[in-house]
């Protein structure tokens, strides 16, 4: 089955960091764009930032600004999420998307819960 494969979230204390990972299996991430976002139950899911084949990141929420950052890793087909400072309100359910042109991959989510 080709999709996304999310992992890295958990519980972490207020200011805190994790570092999510977004796999392809059945698909080499190079050529696609990567997303990530993010969901609380109830809410619309939120773009957060993504990065782009040529590794340009662009950043879609301003509260991650400073404090989350995007990186690929082609030899390990992943692209990764370093969560720096990590507040409440970063509490969601964060899944990745693999994109190119019309066509999209995602993973299923990995919960992230920012709490003391």
């Amino acid at each position: 089955q080709v999709r996304a494969v999310e992992s890295g979230g958990g519980l972490v204390q207020p200011g805190g960091s994790l570092r999510l990972s977004c796999a392809g299996s059945g698909i080499t991430l190079e050529p696609y764009a990567v997303g990530w976002f993010r969901q609380v139950p109830g809410n619309q899911r939120e773009a957060i930032l993504c990065i782009s084949s040529s590794n340009e990141t662009i950043y879609y929420k301003d509260s991650v600004v400073g404090r989350f950052t995007i990186s690929r890793d082609n030899a390990k087909n992943t692209v990764y999420l370093q969560m720096n400072n990590l507040q409440p309100e970063d509490t969601a359910v964060y899944l990745c998307n693999a994109f190119r042109g019309t066509t999209h991959f995602w993973g299923q989510g990995t919960q992230v819960t920012v709490s003391s």
